[in-house]
C-alpha cells in the first residue's frame, strides 16, 4: 500500500476533489447531517480540552469541524474539493481550512493536538501515506481518529452503496472496495502501517433520515462515488439505482429511514 521513497507519492485530491465539489450544496444541505452522531461521539470520546488544537483531514463542507470549534476547540483542516471548503469557511469562519492532499498535510510538524478522518483515508489514493502524514502533524502523544464504514453485514445502508457498483466504472485490479476497512483488524493494520499505536475501535450505530424521496435522492447523490457513477452511467440511472434500493425503508408518512453503521479507530501518534 505504501509509495517507494524514490517514486513520486500518489494524490487523491485530483480525481477526489472535483467529484465530491460536484453537488457540494446538497452534501451540505442533506448529506453530511447523516454523519452528525458519529462526529459527536468520536469528540466525546476524545475529550479534548477547549483550546486544544484538531485538524480535520477530508473536513468536507465543514460540519465536523463547526463543531469541533463550538466545543471550544482550535480547528484546521484540509479538503481536495474547492466547492466543499467554501461552505466549510463559511460555516467556520475562524477555522484554517486549505485546499490540499491527505498525501501531504499542508501543517507543520507536530502542530495538533488530535487529527480526525472522517470517511477519509479510504479515499485516499495511498491511505498509509495519508496516515503517515497525519502522524506527522500531530505533537507526541497526540491521537489520530480514522472512521469508514462499519461492517456491511446487516447493514441497512450497505444496500444503498451497492446499488451504485453496476454503475461504477471498472476498478482497476486489486483496489479496495467501500468496505476495505471495515473490518477492526484492517484499521490497526493500516495504523500500525503509518507508524501509528492502535488504541481502540468503535462502532456507532445510527440512521440517515430524509423527509421524501426528492430530498433523498438529492442527498444520496452528492458524494463524490455517486458523482462518478452519473459521470459513467448518467444521473437518471442513478437516481433509479437509489429510488428502487430506498423502497424497503419507505414509511407510511413518505419519509425514509435506513440504519448506517460506522466504525472508528483511535490511534496514537
Amino acid at each position: 500500500m505504501t509509495s517507494s521513497s524514490n517514486a513520486p507519492r500518489p494524490r487523491s485530491g485530483t480525481v477526489n476533489g472535483p467529484l465530491w465539489g460536484e453537488r457540494a450544496g446538497d452534501w451540505a444541505a442533506i448529506q453530511e447531517a447523516q454523519f452528525r452522531q458519529a462526529y459527536d461521539e468520536v469528540l466525546d470520546r476524545l475529550a479534548l480540552p477547549r483550546g486544544a488544537r484538531l485538524c480535520d483531514a477530508g473536513c468536507g463542507a465543514g460540519l465536523a469541524a463547526q463543531i469541533a470549534a463550538g466545543r471550544g476547540l482550535q480547528v484546521c483542516g484540509v479538503d481536495a474539493a474547492q466547492a466543499l471548503l467554501a461552505i466549510a469557511r463559511q460555516r467556520v469562519p475562524g477555522a484554517d481550512l486549505r485546499h490540499g492532499d491527505l498525501e501531504d498535510l499542508p501543517f507543520a510538524d507536530g502542530s495538533v493536538d488530535a487529527v480526525t478522518g472522517f470517511n477519509a483515508f479510504q479515499y485516499a489514493a495511498d491511505p498509509v501515506a495519508a496516515l503517515a502524514e497525519a502522524r506527522r502533524i500531530t505533537r507526541a502523544g497526540g491521537v489520530v481518529v480514522v472512521m469508514t464504514w462499519g461492517s456491511p453485514q446487516g447493514m441497512e445502508a450497505a444496500s444503498l452503496v451497492a446499488a451504485l457498483k453496476p454503475l461504477l466504472p471498472a476498478p482497476p485490479p486489486g483496489a479496495p472496495g467501500p468496505f476495505a476497512l471495515s473490518d477492526p483488524e484492517a484499521l490497526r493494520q493500516l495504523a500500525t502501517s503509518a507508524g501509528c499505536r492502535p488504541v481502540e475501535v468503535h462502532d456507532t450505530q445510527t440512521a440517515w433520515q430524509y423527509p421524501d424521496l426528492a430530498t433523498a435522492l438529492r442527498g444520496l447523490a452528492s458524494s463524490g462515488v455517486a458523482a462518478r457513477a452519473i459521470a459513467h452511467s448518467g444521473a437518471a440511472a442513478v437516481d433509479a439505482a437509489h429510488e428502487t434500493a430506498l423502497a424497503p425503508f419507505r414509511r407510511p408518512d413518505g419519509s425514509y429511514r435506513i440504519g448506517a453503521a460506522f466504525r472508528w479507530m483511535l490511534a496514537q501518534a
